[in-house]
């Protein structure tokens, strides 16, 4: 698998320019090369070839006075750009066809001398690590790295960013073999919350850390000394460097934050399951703010990567699940709860459940069922399960009783009796 080492690089004044003048020449390479395509796609719907595309945005170019200071940067660099086109058109194409899954991905635009992040990247013609530490990139000079660890394989590529906040990172892309960890039996459900970040089926809480919440007071002195400021000046410049500066000390600490608490889970549990929650949506509600700062999203992305690396299972069950409505032990449908409901009693069983605490058992439960019944399971009778699923009630007829095919075959009703199959049904 491919992994990305991020490093802070640490240029010196005149590094800078020449990365300043990298960024600028890249962006205009990719904006010409985006021109040249919509122009022949509107002409006679043709599509340029990479090849044709290179000659005439990138070596054309550098012979005409307009454009002739292509030539004081790495054409690495410049090609770089060309690739990057293509990726974003092929994911569009894969994006409209349905083979790309997620959000539906819009087609490539122009790039602007004033977007914050500026980034670069460079293949192995483009850049060598040097002996004494330093990265040497090509018509930039040798760059010092603060290593924080040792590349644990040679780099194929890295790509070279500055941040809002005016710092430089240098992102190597590493090929890796996975670190398969030694097998457990633990298994755990998670219900994500605003309140308490995550409540786990065995009774563990993980608090909500709120890191935009607690930064909040300097944040707000930051951005009203930025808008105080005259536009196009100097001291409007250095009052937007410190507002972004802040931010990013946000979102480092929210980030490491993330992958320490993601690696616990990992480490501790063979299989961890998740609710497929509707972030996007969430965010457009009146906990819009409180939802960014959770940022759930990247909780799961960080989470399933670790467990593909480390062996581990990471279940994601459905958004409808009605987790907080459902019995955790006898697996009756109580109905809605408001938000402000934290406890509440079954109407079944007459069992006093901690909203979220029942809801992460229901999940872990829903997870194993889903699992358990997932194609290239266990069906022949007689196969040894190591852990039977318990699953959770679903479907629109919350007072019928569904069965689930137990390892011998039969098919039984939560908390009831054997029920024989047909022999066209096992």
């Amino acid at each position: 698998m491919h992994l990305r080492y991020s490093f802070r690089v640490e240029p010196t004044p005149g590094q800078r320019i020449a990365l300043a003048r990298t960024f600028g020449c890249a962006r205009v390479v990719f904006n010409d090369a985006l021109a040249a395509r919509k122009a022949a796609w509107k002409a006679d719907r043709s599509r340029i070839a990479t090849g044709a595309l290179a000659k005439r945005v990138i070596t054309d170019a550098k012979k005409t006075p307009e454009r002739a200071w292509l030539a004081e940067v790495s054409v690495d660099a410049l090609q770089s750009c060309l690739r990057d086109l293509d990726a974003a058109y092929a994911n569009f194409f894969a994006s409209v066809s349905g083979k790309r899954r997620g959000r539906r991905l819009g087609l490539p635009v122009f790039k602007s001398k004033k977007d914050n992040r500026q980034s670069v990247r460079f293949s192995k013609n483009g850049f060598r690590l040097r002996d004494n530490g330093r990265l040497n990139l090509a018509k930039i000079g040798d760059v010092r790295v603060r290593w924080s660890r040792p590349l644990p394989a040679a780099p194929s590529s890295v790509t070279v960013v500055r941040d809002p906040a005016g710092r430089y990172f240098a992102s190597f892309v590493v090929e890796v073999a996975s670190e398969p960890l030694g097998p457990v039996t633990a298994e755990v459900g998670i219900d994500l919350g605003l309140t308490r970040y995550a409540v786990l089926s065995d009774g563990r809480v993980i608090d909500n850390p709120r890191f935009l919440r607690r930064a909040e007071r300097k944040l707000r002195k930051a951005q009203q000394d930025l808008s105080r400021k005259a536009e196009g000046s100097a001291n409007r410049a250095k009052a937007r460097l410190r507002v972004a500066r802040a931010h990013a000390r946000v979102a480092d600490a929210r980030r490491d934050w993330c992958h320490q608490t993601t690696s616990r889970l990992i480490h501790d549990n063979q299989a961890v399951y998740l609710e497929d929650l509707s972030v996007s949506g969430l965010a457009r509600t009146r906990l819009a703010k409180s939802v960014h700062d959770a940022a759930w999203g990247m909780f799961r992305r960080v989470l399933e990567d670790k467990a593909a690396r480390a062996g581990r299972y990471v279940g994601v069950v459905s958004r409808w699940l009605p987790s907080s409505q459902t019995c955790s032990v006898c697996w009756v449908v109580d109905g809605k709860k408001p938000l402000h409901v934290r406890t509440w009693r079954c109407g079944g069983c007459g069992t006093e459940h901690d909203r979220d605490l029942n809801a992460s058992r229901v999940v872990l439960a829903a997870g194993q069922a889903e699992r358990l019944n997932a194609p290239g399971g266990p069906a022949s009778p007689g196969v040894e399960i190591p852990r039977q699923a318990r699953p959770v009630e679903r479907g629109t007829h919350p007072q019928a009783q569904p069965m689930h095919r137990q390892p011998d075959g039969n098919r039984r009703p939560w908390g009831g009796e054997d029920v024989k199959c047909a022999p066209d049904q096992k």
